[in-house]
């Protein structure tokens, strides 16, 4: 069986299930189905983490917490990922699909000349890439010409769920030689992100996202959220207008989910929102304009004031759960 690569970004460990976060979960049962999962950890390795990798099936892990990984942009972590990929000759190489991986991905192309493929949603056993187009318009099929394919990953692509067996994995400690090329830029200051005590977007089971109609006012959409246990997701447009942070934005150019119930307020539904949301198992609608683009996709709609219909349905949800 041929090894399937999955690089794992992990500058911290934390205990628990939360210590693989489920893009790791989803690329882990993307590997189990088309070859032999070993993992590429960048960072520490706590036996919580050890042991969740092993759940989800992983027969080896290469691991490396040199400095220079976190000390510097992406250019060291292609590197250790080239220096394990070399070694091994994979059938593939699998990444999330965030920007940082897109370009380690990229790197690796290049050194090892291998085909690289994004924005996947697919993978059979013989390689055969789903990949999604035109904002989500269509799916084709492609495949690397090369020996190793390098392969991004969207989340929520795949359904993650641990192995039948657990595994015991092999671990192997790597060292990395550094070029100069790759320590030319430096991170000097990290400024962490406020917790809001909301779940991570990208796997939050309820999306509230607001888009334009919110005039740039978000309470009704983060109090909603939060009596619902929701993350708070935004349109292109509200981000641009500087009303909320882009880590919410979701769509074509911002963050794919799909959680079991997404809220759409004030949002017109267009193909840059869709694209980063049209998998979600439920979409409930609020606009004002009842030829929204967005109610075509819906499975409930709603045509009213976004500032009357979302602080009802706060209040009243509020007084159900007593």
């Amino acid at each position: 069986m041929s090894a399937v690569l999955v690089f794992v970004d992990q500058p911290s460990a934390h205990g628990g299930a939360a210590a693989l976060p489920q893009s790791t979960q989803e690329l882990l049962a993307l590997a189990r189905a088309v070859g032999e999962p070993v993992v590429v950890l960048a960072g520490p390795l706590s036996g919580e983490v050890l042991t969740a990798l092993g759940a989800h099936g992983a027969s080896r892990i290469y691991q490396c917490e040199q400095s220079e990984l976190f000390e510097y942009l992406v250019a060291p972590k292609a590197d250790f990922l080239t220096h394990v990929a070399a070694q091994l000759q994979p059938a593939a190489v699998l990444l999330e699909n965030s920007a940082e991986c897109k370009e380690i991905a990229a790197r690796v192309g290049i050194a090892l000349s291998a085909g690289v493929i994004s924005d996947a949603v697919g993978l059979d056993a013989g390689l055969n890439v789903q990949k999604s187009v035109l904002a989500g318009s269509y799916t084709v099929t492609a495949r690397a010409t090369t020996a190793t394919a390098v392969i991004t990953v969207k989340p929520h692509s795949v359904h993650a769920e641990e192995a039948a067996v657990p595994a015991l994995p092999e671990v192997e400690v790597v060292s990395v030689i550094f070029g100069p090329a790759s320590l030319a830029a430096r991170i000097i200051d990290r400024t962490g992100k406020p917790a809001s005590g909301r779940p991570e977007l990208t796997e939050a089971r309820i999306v509230v996202a607001g888009g334009r109609g919110m005039e740039g006012n978000f309470g009704p959409v983060e109090e909603l959220a939060d009596v619902l246990g929701a993350a708070v997701g935004a349109s292109r447009a509200a981000t641009d207008a500087g009303w909320i942070e882009h880590s919410a934005q979701v769509g074509q150019t911002g963050k794919t989910v799909s959680p079991q119930l997404y809220i759409s307020a004030g949002i017109s539904g267009a193909i840059q929102q869709k694209s980063g949301m049209q998998t979600s198992k439920v979409i409930v609608a609020v606009n004002r304009d009842a030829e929204s683009p967005v109610f075509d996709i819906a499975d409930f709609g709603i045509v009213g004031d976004l500032f009357t219909v979302l602080p009802q349905a706060t209040e009243e949800i509020k007084r159900r759960k007593g």
